[in-house]
């Protein structure tokens, strides 16, 4: 009886509201959607602040762009709604007009979350759309012009692409790649706003000052730039009878960095993980790339191991420590990758009996050698290689010097087959996969015809090689999409190569700076091996102690020769301190808020708190960092321990922390 009277109550107020022209969402404490239901425009506010004005969906259906704001009749339902994100209600536009598709405006409210979700859908018949815009309108700026960033995002880690905060100036708009931000230098204000489905869209933020006093935003599926995405086409167009766009997160938040982690949580409740779930401890792993490369041989990894089983035996995550080969491991092999993997399974074999785990390398969705010819025939199968590329335009897509394999081909998953299957029977435990961006470019079509974007493509042949791998190995990305690989593996690596100097922790840093939130996307994120080499102290210290603010540690000296980093190593690497700050596998998270590469960062445990000062100049510096900042109410009392050193140190006078050129300094602050 009662759920009939409050199912009466909401059709009459919905009835109501039909009729009234205007309707109004809430969503958190005190967030609310104001929709204009005779405009078909929305406004957004945080208490009376409004962060989004005139607000309006668009598509594009063939060659014709349709907005909410064109339809003739609009009306309003809603109901409750139970999900993974919490309980709320799903608020839904039906937007109809004559000879025009029908179009639904959607919003997810949720009782306890400081955002909102959107996304549109379009039905009809026959219809194709490789343009969805769920989200567009400006918002006033929240302080001084000259203190307003907007923060770039790229779609993967390739080409050594970094991460930037541009001031927004106008005519000067910023493309960020699925997600986008805008921030108040000063306050940490910020807005967050990015799209949280990735197996059909590739989605971009536009940002920019295109009126006085406001921030234009407008969140485009359908996103292709060569520079970001790698693409040589537009975006692929879907097809049918109903098409939907991405789910949009949009949110205003006190600090940008809380939004960006609820952003990168969000994403995994609602495209959750199918690889198997990691129970084990945070990955540590030696890696063959950092010195070794081409050099790699069956005597130098058989070194490698016995050092770190002899001479390092400390450095260990809960007794496990990877050992992994990288590319050139098949000049091991006999006849190919359909040859004689019995060098291999002995290596592997070798590494279990020394008390480690065995890793592995290789790149599924390329083709190194394309410039052989197409005729080469590819290993598992009878195809040839020319059969397998991904067709783009009149060419193909080359990058990184291999070309992209279709993951839709039944050659392309019979030689993924082939390989991992071997690779399984040899009894590695984990594998690094690389240059996963090759098999998400757009394409004239796909060897699978019920697939016609990258994304799409990028799903079937990381489900195909996570069923070849079937729950086996850690499954760790080297090159690969910053958002959509958060389904398919355990760690990615959150740049791109870095090696021994300053420059690369630099490199490193800028993209845990502005990337550190895929701590929560991902089970972890990895900084790249750490070579020591020759480098001093001090560059040593920083170089691994970029690694260690992501949450892992992977390194790569050649440990099968003797020279100062295999001291070096001893002292840093078996640190059992320093260790086990990436106990828990999280990263640490920037205190800087307008710099290019962070030089604070910090992470808060349970009853005590990290801070990682980099010094990347040639001269003595000070950092001033207040309690607060760290989670504290003040220094007084506190302990407070160099983790390099493991000795105490002074409470910081008029909370000033000093670093020496060229240096990194890691403190544990305990109340």
């Amino acid at each position: 009886m009662i759920k009939n009277k409050v199912f009466l109550c909401l059709f009459f107020l919905i009835f109501l509201l039909n009729h009234a022209g205007a309707v109004t969402f809430k969503f958190g404490k005190s967030g609310r959607i104001d929709y204009n239901l005779k405009s078909g425009t929305f406004n957004v506010f945080q208490d009376t602040e409004a962060f989004l004005k005139n607000g309006f969906s668009s598509f594009k259906e063939k060659d014709h762009v349709y907005n909410s704001k064109d339809y003739t009749n609009r009306k309003y339902s809603s109901q409750y709604l139970s999900d993974a994100l919490g309980k709320g209600l799903k608020h839904v536009i039906e937007l109809t007009g004559a000879g025009m598709p029908t179009m639904k405006q959607v919003f997810y409210t949720y009782e306890a979350l400081p955002y909102f979700l959107c996304e549109i859908e379009i039905s009809g018949v026959g219809l194709s759309s490789n343009e969805m815009i769920p989200l567009q309108g400006a918002f006033p700026l929240f302080g001084n012009e000259n203190e307003i960033r907007s923060v770039f995002v790229p779609f993967d880690n390739d080409t050594f692409i970094r991460y930037n905060a541009r001031q927004l100036r106008k005519n000067e708009g910023q493309t960020s790649a699925e997600v986008g931000v805008v921030y108040h230098t000063l306050s940490a204000k910020g807005l967050v706003s990015g799209s949280l489905n990735h197996r059909n869209w590739k989605t971009g933020v536009m940002t920019g000052l295109d009126v006085p006093g406001q921030v234009s935003i407008s969140v485009k599926a359908g996103f292709t730039e060569k520079s970001i995405t790698r693409d040589d086409l537009p975006h692929g167009a879907l097809t049918g009878n109903v098409i939907k766009s991405p789910m949009i997160f949009y949110g205003l938040f006190k600090d940008w960095r809380l939004g960006m982690e609820l952003y990168a949580k969000a994403n995994r409740l609602v495209e959750t993980p199918i690889v198997f779930p990691w129970k084990d401890a945070t990955p540590m792993t030696w890696n063959s790339w950092g010195v070794m490369q081409e050099k790699i041989s069956y005597d130098k990894i058989i070194s490698v191991t016995d050092f770190f089983a002899d001479s390092l035996k400390t450095f260990r995550s809960e007794g496990t420590l990877f050992i992994d080969l990288d590319s050139y491991w098949d000049n091991m092999l006999k006849g190919g990758l359909e040859g004689d993997y019995s060098k291999l399974k002995e290596f592997a074999g070798y590494v279990k009996k020394r008390g480690m785990k065995p890793g592995i390398y290789w790149a599924p969705f390329t083709d190194w050698g394309f410039g052989s010819g197409p005729s080469r025939r590819a290993e598992g199968g009878n195809y040839t290689f020319g059969e397998l590329w991904t067709k783009v335009g009149k060419g193909y897509n080359d990058i990184d010097g291999a070309r992209a394999l279709d993951p839709t081909h039944p050659g392309t998953q019979q030689r993924i087959a082939l390989v991992i299957g071997k690779l399984k029977e040899c009894g590695f435990e984990m594998i690094k996969i690389d240059f996963l961006g090759h098999a998400s470019v757009e394409s004239d079509h796909f060897y699978d015809p019920k697939v016609s974007t990258g994304m799409q493509a990028y799903e079937q042949g990381m489900s195909f090689l996570l069923k070849q791998l079937d729950g086996k190995m850690l499954v760790y990305a080297a090159i690969s999409p910053t958002m959509a690989s958060g389904r398919y593996i355990h760690t990615r690596r959150i740049a791109c190569d870095a090696f021994k100097s300053i420059d690369d922790a630099k490199y490193t840093l800028n993209s845990v700076t502005y990337g550190w939130w895929q701590t929560y996307l991902y089970d972890y994120i990895d900084a790249d091996h750490v070579v020591l080499g020759t480098e001093n102290l001090g560059v040593n210290k920083i170089r691994t102690l970029s690694a260690i603010v992501t949450g892992t540690i992977t390194v790569g000296d050649d440990f099968s020769a003797k020279g100062q980093w295999t001291d070096r190593a001893k002292i840093l690497f078996g640190n059992q301190q320093l260790l086990e700050v990436i106990k828990d596998g999280k990263a640490f998270r920037p205190l800087d808020q307008d710099k290019e590469v962070s030089e604070m960062f910090t992470k808060l445990g349970k009853g005590f708190s990290y801070l990682a000062l980099f010094n990347y100049g040639q001269e003595e510096k000070t950092y001033q960092v207040t309690a607060a900042s760290l989670g504290l109410k003040s220094f007084n009392g506190c302990k407070i321990t160099d983790v390099f050193s493991n000795k105490s140190m002074a409470i910081p006078d008029q909370n000033n922390f000093v670093v020496a050129p060229g240096n990194a300094l890691l403190v544990k602050i305990t109340p």
